[in-house]
């Protein structure tokens, strides 16, 4: 699949080959979805907990006789139905993680490729750099380019000036080509890979 190669004015400086085989797959939703879900997982923090019975904050001495008052059996005043008292059954500190094969994984990241290039949704660009860390003019070449909410791809390191000069534009998301993925490459309209990032993730995808 060839695809124009534009520079970040929007004229055409030549064109590339996609290789089918990772940005021309048919596309299935449920493996996105699980992908997505897979990564979200393990985005969780599962730091949110309640005191357990033996956390609470108080004397173990039993309040009163076990018989003869016409009251209920209490060992503590730790107990759920005591104010102040533990909660019972409620989250405690773990990891929300599930787990996905890495064939799965693989196939779900060109998936995601494809369906933007299927969709018209997939620019390539010469290079991802800037001449200096201004934010005005890097969102009239975006504009020229025709997007507002899109993921930018560069190749292994992120041009600093590129990436001052987009940190300001709300819809605008900016990788180097180790950090792309499919959430990320989902949640925005548009996916811009710079000629070094298809090679990259070529090479990281082949095979």
């Amino acid at each position: 699949m060839k695809v124009a190669v534009k520079d970040i004015s929007n004229k055409s400086v030549g064109e590339i080959t996609l290789d089918d085989s990772i940005f021309g797959v048919d596309v299935k939703q449920d493996i996105l979805h699980r992908m997505v879900t897979y990564q979200l997982n393990k985005r969780r923090a599962g730091t949110h907990k309640v005191k357990q019975r033996d956390e609470i904050s108080g004397t173990g001495k039993k309040p009163h006789p076990q018989k003869g008052t016409g009251r209920a059996r209490a060992g503590d005043k730790k107990r759920n139905i005591d104010r102040g008292g533990a909660t019972v059954f409620g989250p405690v500190v773990r990891s929300h993680a599930t787990s996905l094969p890495s064939k799965v994984r693989m196939l779900a990241m060109k998936m995601a490729l494809s369906s933007k290039g299927k969709n018209g949704k997939l620019i390539i660009l010469d290079e991802a750099k800037a001449k200096d860390h201004k934010t005005k003019p890097m969102a009239e070449a975006f504009g020229k380019l025709g997007f507002e909410s899109a993921l930018v791809v560069c190749g292994q390191d992120v041009d600093v000036n590129f990436a001052r000069a987009t940190r300001n534009l709300p819809r605008i998301d900016v990788l180097p080509s180790q950090g792309a993925n499919v959430y990320d490459i989902l949640r925005r309209d548009v996916l811009v890979l710079t000629k070094e990032a298809v090679n990259d993730l070529t090479e990281r995808l082949k095979g």
